[in-house]
């Protein structure tokens, strides 16, 4: 059995997906981050930099792993799936879940902050983050010109870079210029343990769908947690 520590966001889903993916059994426990629950001394006992997600392996003296691609490669690595053994196979999918890990995660993650939180928009730098997110996107579009998968096959790499990339409008960014990573991003949408994934630990595509009042809800609250990051 798998504990997972996690919250509904692109890092988060990462865990569950993979999770939902390798069919493993877990029990998910929300981590409140408006209540600064990853702060607290239980939490950071598993995740010393109180950031979320977070597995405790209870099949293996409850190892903790923090880091979402430290997840992503544990539990690829424990099952022998999504991650090829081969040297070069599995060099190739480290190659692009750390292009996501370096790049389009904190990128995104900065286009986020700057476009939909900041007190004060400073347009040069939405600018900024908003073109390199493009950028990083064109690159992915021309890689999935030649290839079903980031890869050969369906791997971590897909899952980390997809459940960043399916955000994109809270980021600001389209891909209306971008058809073959439509495709992809269409194609993992497609796989019901993905659609599982990103559903956990609540559906928060539902709440953005609704009615304003919960939408302008969740920005605030989400603008209460990075302003507390500061």
């Amino acid at each position: 059995m798998i504990d997972l520590y996690t919250a509904p966001t692109p890092n988060g889903w990462k865990a569950s997906v993979i999770l939902e993916e390798l069919e493993l059994p877990y029990q998910c426990h929300t981590v409140n981050l408006l209540e600064d629950e990853q702060k607290k001394p239980d939490f950071l006992d598993i995740n010393p930099n109180g950031k979320i997600p977070a597995i405790v392996d209870r099949e293996e003296d409850n190892f903790a792993v923090f880091e979402s691609g430290a997840i992503l490669i544990y539990l690829a690595e424990k099952t022998g799936k999504l991650l090829p053994s081969d040297i070069k196979g599995r060099a190739e999918v480290m190659q692009w879940l750390m292009f996501q890990m370096g790049g389009v995660g904190p990128m995104m993650g900065q286009a986020n902050v700057f476009f939909r939180y900041f007190p004060e928009k400073i347009q040069p730098v939405i600018d900024r983050y908003q073109n390199e997110v493009k950028r990083l996107f064109t690159v992915l579009d021309t890689r999935l010109a030649d290839s079903e998968y980031l890869t050969a096959d369906f791997s971590i790499a897909d899952i980390a870079n997809w459940c960043w990339v399916r955000s994109h409008k809270w980021s600001g960014v389209g891909v209306e210029e971008l058809p073959h990573l439509q495709r992809w991003m269409a194609l993992l949408d497609d796989r019901p343990a993905c659609n599982k994934g990103v559903k956990v630990p609540f559906d928060m595509d539902a709440i953005m769908k609704g009615d304003g009042e919960a939408k302008k809800s969740f920005s605030q609250n989400a603008r209460k947690v990075v302003e507390g990051a500061e």
